[in-house]
């Protein structure tokens, strides 16, 4: 199990315009900022799409604390 703290600051850490919610191009950034540059958008979203619970194609705290924990 994940440590909730340490979930929700990189959370934060990829939300980069701070409104809750992780969006595929925030996740691609964060990655390419990681050295994972080869991530394309398409990747992004599908990476996304499948943490998604709500189809909403956002990454909610929720929904990332979930797939942590899976």
């Amino acid at each position: 199990m994940a440590d909730i703290e340490e979930a929700r600051k990189q959370f934060e850490r990829i939300d980069t315009d701070g409104d809750g919610f992780i969006t595929a191009a925030e996740f691609r950034t964060a990655l390419a900022q990681g050295g994972d540059w080869n991530v394309t958008e398409a990747v992004a979203e599908a990476v996304i799409k499948s943490q998604d619970l709500n189809g909403d194609k956002l990454l909610s705290f929720d929904e990332f604390w979930a797939h942590l924990n899976k």
